[in-house]
């Protein structure tokens, strides 16, 4: 189990972009569970939608990967990272509102040279209100910013 200091200490995420709060489950590079309590102070409520609060779809993947991101193995290249490559198959079942607790599952389906694949399912009570896909890959950070600025 990883708490939100464990968790800081392997993710680059920060609020109010942080989505995993906390860990259940993690049996590193195969799978892993974790938390996000959605809120009403999350800032993205604001205008999403401001009489009917429902939590965008993209944040839910966002939530899948920062979990992803923890099973993967910790040694990747000082001047790499990870991103997000493809989402396949992402199911949003029934709306994420504030007051539901995301109880995630990820788990790593194949790696094929530099992707990483794997499946996600979110939960809240026991009901399944998403479920996809996610290929991941090594990034070098020079070709994100290099030569741009």
């Amino acid at each position: 189990m990883m708490n939100i200091i464990d968790i800081n200490k392997r993710i680059k995420q920060r609020p109010p972009f942080q989505m995993i709060e906390k860990v259940l489950e993690l049996e590193p590079n195969v799978s892993a569970r974790g938390i996000k309590n959605v809120s009403i102070n999350e800032p993205y409520f604001l205008g999403h939608f401001p009489d009917t609060p429902i939590m965008p779809g993209v944040l839910i993947i966002e939530s899948c990967a920062q979990l992803s991101s923890l099973v993967m193995e910790e040694k990747t290249e000082e001047d790499s990272i990870y991103v997000l490559l493809k989402v396949d198959n992402f199911k949003f079942i029934k709306p994420v509102i504030p007051g539901d607790t995301l109880d995630i599952t990820v788990t790593k389906t194949k790696v094929i040279g530099p992707l990483t694949s794997f499946q996600a399912i979110v939960r809240v009570r026991d009901t399944i209100y998403a479920k996809g896909e996610m290929t991941f890959t090594p990034v070098a950070k020079e070709s994100i910013y290099g030569g741009n600025q």
